[in-house]
């Protein structure tokens, strides 16, 4: 029977992040998952990987599985680091040959935002060892992410290529099936993949992303109508990931059409100009803390809940920025709540001094100059935590969290919980842990972009993402890019004023 090899190594990698990732990173994030392993843990789930398990049942095909990795966002991978983890694969890949004979072809889950010391294009440098490893004549069909940075160096070495068509990610699964097909098609010799890639010099707007709305909904559409066209196998939109300083940073369109490399071409383009033609309406004017807060305050309900963004830890900033607490402390707020700063040295300080002392402590501002500075705080003590707790949904609903050694600090009106782990609050539970009661809070900053809304949106009065200054701003001006070789909309290519 067929036999098709599964795999990959997955990080959105955050250049601007300092903190490097490791093999230890891959472990304790999502995990590193061997040989039979993937298949167990992957089986029903609802990734790529998942969906190339539930093909192998339809078409009968032996699944070779080899090395599956993914770490949280974080900064650049050690170069040695991901050799290893490389070179596992593909020692894996030799040995499952060795025994079973040569596979007919790779199935590879990958993000395409990867960046490793060294290397730019971690995604287009993996592909292609994988490629030297079977040669020209057997396919590697890989699934990415949305926010992937696309090269031609990635779309030369696969066979084909499919990305997400939503955001939030739900149709991993069914992506990672539709590549399944691919592959196996190609090995029947049924059909014979190509591949045009588009760029676009443009960094797409998180809020403007959303699939299930206005605008993402029309591009959608498109991709879809494109992809109902006689002779194209899969056309992908990759909206990109800004916060990687490489080259080929941007959004992107990919075609895959069966042996014609004209009508690829044709289709990416005729999608790409498209969406550059219609560049306003994927740009989104960034809302600063104070706005937010004069807004909230006009619309009268409370909780006013208030997405920083910026400082998204579940993106792999360090989240210690203190704009948020700063404009808090200035503006004298009462019953505002600051979820969560990262500061495992004022969160220790507060464990020392116990609940109900006084302590001054410089909170946040460490990790960085681009997240501001310190703030000295005069603060009592309200309550001190291991950092265990319930999640209490809807996601990971029933699983369990560490926050570190944690603590709840209060200024006068304004308080803070301060961390050891790098997450964001997904919902009030942790929160609850300490004994703060959410709902009843005039003013809450969340170190989240959309997540936390499935959990905190129950009770908001209102909700607003705000741009604060740190490393996942989403002012493009404001990042130290080093790498970047082309002008790019909306910074150095400025917005059109005619559409607002």
């Amino acid at each position: 029977p067929m036999r098709i090899a599964v795999g990959g190594i997955s990080h959105e990698t955050s250049s601007f992040a300092k903190v490097p990732t490791r093999i230890a990173d891959f472990a304790e994030g999502f995990g590193l998952f061997r040989g039979p392993e993937v298949i167990q843990r992957f089986t029903g789930s609802n990734i790529c990987t998942g969906g190339f398990i539930e093909a192998a049942e339809t078409h009968g095909f032996e699944i070779v599985p080899l090395l599956w990795g993914f770490a949280y966002p974080s900064g650049l991978i050690v170069r040695e680091d991901y050799e290893a983890l490389k070179q596992e694969f593909l020692d894996r890949l030799r040995a499952a040959e060795m025994e079973g004979g040569p596979v007919d072809g790779v199935l590879l889950d990958l993000h395409g935002a990867m960046v490793v010391e060294g290397i730019d294009d971690g995604d287009g440098d993996f592909i292609e060892a994988v490629r030297r490893a079977v040669g020209n004549e057997r396919p590697i069909g890989v699934t990415f992410d949305l926010h992937s940075n696309h090269t031609p160096r990635r779309v030369a070495a696969a066979t084909a290529i499919v990305g997400f068509d939503t955001f939030p990610h739900v149709d991993m699964a069914e992506r990672g099936r539709e590549m399944a097909d691919l592959v196996v098609r190609t090995i029947r010799k049924e059909i014979s993949p190509t591949m045009s890639l588009h760029q676009l010099p443009l960094f797409w707007n998180t809020p403007t992303q959303i699939t299930a709305l206005p605008p993402m909904t029309d591009v959608m559409e498109r991709v879809h109508e494109l992809e109902r066209r006689k002779g194209v196998l899969a056309v992908t939109l990759a909206t990109g990931f800004p916060w990687s300083d490489v080259p080929d940073v941007g959004a992107s369109v990919i075609a895959v059409t069966d042996g014609d490399p004209a009508l690829a071409k044709a289709v990416a383009d005729e999608l790409g100009t498209w969406i550059w033609e219609h560049r306003e309406r994927w740009y989104h004017p960034m809302k600063s803390v104070g706005d937010a807060i004069a807004e909230g305050e006009q619309i009268g309900r409370y909780p006013i809940v208030l997405a920083d963004h910026a400082d998204n830890t579940g993106g792999g900033s360090p989240g210690d920025a203190t704009e948020v607490l700063i404009t808090f402390l200035e503006r004298k707020l009462t019953d505002a709540l600051i979820l969560y700063i990262v500061d495992p040295e004022v969160a220790q300080q507060a464990h020392v001094a116990g609940v109900g002392a006084v302590m001054t402590v410089d909170v946040g501002g460490k990790s960085d100059p681009l997240q501001g500075p310190p703030v000295r705080m005069t603060a009592t003590v309200k309550a001190v935590s291991t950092g265990d707790f319930t999640y209490d949904g809807p996601m990971y609903a029933g699983l369990t969290g560490n926050m570190g050694c944690s603590a709840w600090l209060q200024q006068d009106g304004v308080s803070v919980v301060v961390v050891s782990a790098h997450e964001q609050p997904l919902g009030p539970a942790f929160a609850k842990s300490l004994g703060i009661d959410c709902p009843s809070m005039k003013y809450i900053a969340v170190k989240s972009a959309a997540h936390f809304r499935a959990s905190f949106g129950k009770f908001a009065g209102s909700i607003f993402n705000v741009d604060t200054k740190a490393i996942h701003t989403h002012d493009f001006r404001q990042l130290p890019y080093q790498k970047r070789t082309r002008a790019v909309f909306p910074v150095e290519i400025p917005p059109r004023e005619t559409h607002r």
